[in-house]
């Protein structure tokens, strides 16, 4: 990949450096972590080590000149790597930085130079200083992590919002969704607190009220937007209420005002799908959104989708009392789950009551009914209620991505690693850019963005963010399936570790699911994880924490877990894979 280096910001005031030396010139070679050129500030003198691997292709400053920070000095890339559009963006952001009638002085490759200057804080030569550094247009939780970190960096940030602080996943989705989950398991434990001793004669009266269920989950999205909002205004991010649109590389408009920036965040999310089936007007299927306004609920309900929306939802209507149908395209829901803990969780849905229909093609939704067709048959479910919960797609409104050169893949924006688009200076973080769309995903893209921005070395590694699904027993994963860990690798090994024979699962009541960690044979590197039980939702981030550091799965094993806790199951699965777990034979 071609890389513009940058004059770095080493402190919050710094606004220029003097270049004092090369250690390589165009067409050395340079090794990750070697000195590549010595820079002085108002208080120091030091040198800066390559961030990266490859060939010195452009030196775009002379010694003893004196360049703003952020501004481009150097292109490295490999060595059969073209780098006329990277270089060409450099050059347009140098062009014109010199005092007017002074010509600027020019380095081997032949691109503007900045005049040596030792008292002037801005661009010299009266050049006019774009008004942001960073634009950020969406605040959730990818844009307003984005904003908070540019700030944090010493950038001056704007962030666009036409809508609440926190998006979908703080308005219409996560927060509201494990709100509405948390009140049918406050619902279970009522209805089940004889078996742990709690007399109650009348628990099995015990139903969920939605207008209260609603008045929680309203008062608890409140409290979390307005304290990423109290975090921007102490972060210094200056916001806009309007809908950004990309005017050109270095300008948004909004509410028919033009803001320019050095650089610009896209973070716009995702819009949800739906299938393109013929349908009643009486019969238009419900959102998820629509789904999480409901002050009261329906008798029954068919979900279209058996993804992790169409089943925590499946999940909660069927535990608040509600008739529950999935139809699944594929031929088993959640399959983007491992397999074994996928079947658990189908089974436990299967249990409490749902009906899952999978291989199934929705045709029409009308009369009252859906069909779909499946084994070679039609066949007719009977409901006035349908919920469509197939999947997302990027929201690419206000972005003409043809006009400003944006290459799209899959619909999606493409990026690199950094999240950096075909346009050098946009990025495209969260649902918009396709890669993974989840929350954490998008908040850590946001911070990779704002890392590269301010010419910190930093990239995203997709094959270690966790995956959870909140059912009861909840389901996290990282990493490879067991399927797919067999088709890559020539021999694995799979730990399992059962819920009932843990202490604290007995204890809780929870002991239903299972542990299991997968490694490859020839270094013993954990290459997934998949846990089925209590809490795994939060105990998932201990395997992430020990892939990113590789440790293996015997370190997890002689890791000490406190007792009783559900977390000694993991370090069980890691002693299964030997053949050793204490507690299970």
């Amino acid at each position: 990949m071609v890389e513009a280096i940058i004059m770095p910001k080493l402190g919050f005031n710094m606004s220029e450096g003097k270049l004092v030396c090369w250690y390589k010139k165009e067409g050395d070679a340079i090794g990750k972590g070697e000195p590549f050129f010595s820079i002085e500030t108002d208080k120091t003198t030091i040198d800066v080590e390559a961030t990266r691997d490859g060939i010195v292709r452009s030196l775009l400053f002379r010694e003893n000149e004196t360049v703003p920070v952020m501004l481009p000095i150097a292109i490295v890339s490999d060595a059969d790597e073209n780098i006329e559009a990277e270089l060409k963006a450099a050059k347009e952001r140098l062009a014109g930085i010199s005092s007017p009638g002074q010509t600027p002085s020019l380095s081997a490759s032949g691109a503007p130079s900045v005049p040596a200057r030792s008292d002037q804080p801005a661009p010299s030569g009266g050049a006019r200083r774009r008004e942001y550094d960073v634009i950020v247009i969406g605040g959730g939780p990818g844009g307003y992590v984005a904003a908070i970190r540019s700030a944090q960096l010493g950038k001056r940030v704007a962030l666009v919002e036409k809508d609440k602080m926190g998006g979908v996943c703080l308005n219409r989705g996560c927060i509201p969704t494990k709100t509405f989950l948390r009140g049918v398991e406050a619902l279970r434990e009522v209805r089940d607190c004889e078996r742990y001793g709690v007399s109650c004669a009348d628990a099995h009266l015990a139903g969920i009220d939605m207008e209260k269920l609603q008045k929680r989950k309203n008062e608890i999205v409140a409290q979390l937007v307005g304290g990423v909002e109290s975090l921007l205004k102490k972060n210094g991010v200056e916001k806009f209420d309007g809908t950004g649109a990309i005017v050109d590389a270095n300008s948004v408009e909004v509410n028919g005002k033009t803001y320019t920036s050095e650089h610009i965040i896209i973070a716009t999310g995702s819009l949800a799908k739906t299938l393109p089936v013929p349908t009643d007007d009486d019969m238009r299927p419900l959102t998820s959104d629509d789904l999480l306004s409901m002050t009261a609920l329906p008798q029954d309900m068919l979900i279209v989708g058996g993804g992790v929306v169409g089943v925590e939802l499946a999940y909660f209507l069927v535990s608040a009392g509600v008739k529950v149908r999935i139809v699944e395209f594929l031929d088993r829901i959640l399959p983007m789950i491992d397999e074994e803990i996928a079947e658990l969780a189908s089974k436990k849905l299967k249990n409490l009551g749902v009906i899952v229909d999978t291989g199934a093609r929705v045709t029409r939704i009308a009369e009252g009914a859906v069909f779909f067709e499946s084994d070679g048959r039609e066949h007719r479910a009977e409901t006035r209620n349908v919920l469509m919960a197939v999947g997302r797609e990027a929201n690419l409104g206000g972005i003409d991505c043809e006009k400003l050169g944006i290459e799209l893949d899959r619909g999606a924006i493409a990026t690199d690693a950094s999240l950096r688009t075909s346009v050098p200076n946009i990025f495209a973080i969260g649902d918009v850019n396709g890669k993974n769309m989840l929350a954490h995903t998008a908040s850590m893209e946001g911070i990779v963005a704002a890392e590269t921005i301010a010419g910190h070395a930093c990239a995203m590694n997709y094959d270690r963010i966790p995956s959870v699904v909140y059912l009861r027993p909840e389901l996290a994963s990282v990493g490879l399936t067991e399927e797919r860990a067999r088709e890559k690798y020539a021999s694995v090994k799979v730990g399992r570790f059962p819920l009932a024979a843990n202490g604290k699962a007995k204890v809780a009541g929870e002991s239903e699911g299972l542990a299991k960690i997968i490694i490859e044979e020839e270094y013993g590197e954990i290459v997934g994880a998949h846990l089925y039980c209590a809490h795994a939702t939060d105990m998932i981030a201990e395997i992430v924490t020990a892939m990113n550091l590789e440790a293996t799965a015997d370190e997890i094993a002689m890791t000490v877990h406190p007792h009783p806790t559900i977390s000694e199951v993991i370090q069980e699965a890691a002693h299964a894979i030997r053949g050793k777990a204490i507690h299970f034979a």
